[in-house]
């Protein structure tokens, strides 16, 4: 319920600026209010994945500890607002989003910002990969889940980059749901069992992966990322560090906890949560809480007295 607290609190301050087109403004509101509960919460949180070099954050940093520091150590990837530009358009959506682990069991991607990525739900494992063609995959995923490959609706990023693989996706006869943002979104959307959505693929933010990741683990989904650096620099840089850039990662190489939990809460309205509604009295939100070691999922529905906020 704390970190609950914290995406709530996310959310609020960034609907005063929905579809008021200030993308930038509605990140800082969502970031300052969400450091600022996450402050109150009893655990020494290391932020591995957060606004970061990408967003020259001076709160929410990769390396910053958060928390009151007298609790569980653990791993905290954040994102105060997937889907900035869905907010600043008005555009249904938009989530503020924390996952949390044990310390050391989330993927530090190295300063490489975009990731290949690949989301199913649990019939996918061991029939779809990143190795194989689109099309292969909408045909093996397809013949698994007992459908026709035109049953299959496959959420991708609606980018000029994936042009080539939404032509492929159609070509194979499979539908698209284009996502204009809100990569996590997609992803959670493939992994949950009652979606219309059965696959999510593309390039898309490496601290968004790392973070889906931690809610398909407890939706018991099936995901693989590889990253993609753009950049000559940014690959020497995941060298640097370690990385082969050409390896496959599994869930447990992005989130290798068994306890990980996964929070988002709805900033506008969309097919997974609904959005802030505001009144003269009451602030309205909803949130949802995934926890991979019992495999739970939770609704929370509450109501703010608009007067605290």
């Amino acid at each position: 319920m704390e970190l609950v607290r914290a995406t709530e609190a996310a959310a609020i301050a960034a609907s005063v600026w929905v579809g008021r087109g200030h993308k930038e403004d509605a990140d800082g509101a969502a970031v300052d209010a969400m450091r600022a509960f996450l402050g109150t919460v009893a655990f020494d949180g290391r932020v591995v994945i957060g606004e970061g070099e990408k967003d020259h954050a001076p709160m929410l940093y990769n390396g910053e500890h958060v928390g009151r520091g007298d609790g569980p150590e653990c791993d905290i990837a954040v994102d105060p607002i997937d889907g900035t530009t869905l907010t600043a358009t008005g555009r249904p959506g938009a989530l503020s989003v924390i996952a949390v682990s044990d310390r050391g069991t989330l993927f530090d991607p190295s300063g490489v910002f975009y990731m290949d990525k690949l989301v199913t739900g649990a019939d996918g494992a061991g029939v779809v990969s990143l190795e194989q063609p689109i099309a292969d995959n909408i045909r093996e995923l397809a013949r698994s889940l007992h459908k026709h490959p035109r049953d299959l609706r496959v959420a991708v990023l609606d980018r000029p980059r994936h042009a080539e693989l939404i032509e492929e996706i159609r070509s194979a006869g499979a539908g698209t749901r284009l996502l204009s943002d809100g990569d996590v979104y997609g992803g959670i959307e493939a992994a949950r069992h009652d979606s219309a959505v059965d696959l999510c693929v593309g390039v898309g933010g490496t601290p968004e992966g790392v973070i889906t990741a931690c809610a398909v683990k407890a939706l018991g989904g099936f995901m693989q990322g590889r990253l993609a650096p753009r950049t000559a620099e940014e690959a020497q840089r995941a060298t640097d560090a370690g990385r082969d850039v050409r390896r496959i990662l599994g869930l447990d190489d992005l989130a290798s906890g068994d306890n990980t939990y996964f929070v988002a809460t709805g900033v506008t309205g969309g097919d997974l949560l609904h959005g802030v509604e505001r009144s003269h009295r009451v602030i309205r939100i909803e949130s949802l809480v995934l926890r991979s070691a019992s495999g739970t999922l939770r609704r929370i529905r509450a109501e703010h007295l608009a007067e605290k906020w």
